[in-house]
């Protein structure tokens, strides 16, 4: 089992962002622009685990080298299931430089957007706060 999905499923929030690397980029599927950084990415996931019910991954690829990572979830928001992805890039050091998640259906990629919409000052603070 790969670190971060081991770290994800623990809900090990210490673990997840010490798989960070203080440069990395989020790229969500529901904002246009990338969030850069480890303070403002690790807030952003702490969010995301508020959002989601019963989330669970179901499918781990993982390219020959290990450096890139696909790992394929499960989850609710609300009444809408979606079905998404987490890919991750890992720098020279083994930590997660470029972290990019896809989502689907439509109607679920809204509903998490105004759930994380609604985390967002908190996010923000927690991110300014570390």
């Amino acid at each position: 089992m790969l670190p971060f999905r081991k770290a994800v499923e623990a809900n090990d929030h210490a673990a997840i962002e010490a798989l960070l690397a203080e440069n990395v980029v989020f790229t969500s599927p529901v904002a246009f622009k990338p969030y850069p950084g480890k303070p403002m990415t690790a807030a952003i996931l702490r969010g995301v685990t508020r959002v989601f019910e019963d989330f669970r991954y179901v499918r781990e690829i993982v390219s020959a080298d290990g450096r890139d990572q696909a790992l394929v979830f499960v989850a609710r928001v609300g009444e809408r299931e979606i079905n998404g992805c987490d890919f991750l890039h890992l720098d020279e050091d083994g930590l997660i430089d470029d972290f990019t998640v896809m989502v689907r259906p439509l109607s679920a990629a809204q509903a998490l957007s105004a759930a994380m919409g609604a985390q967002f000052e908190q996010i923000a603070r927690e991110a300014a706060g570390a």
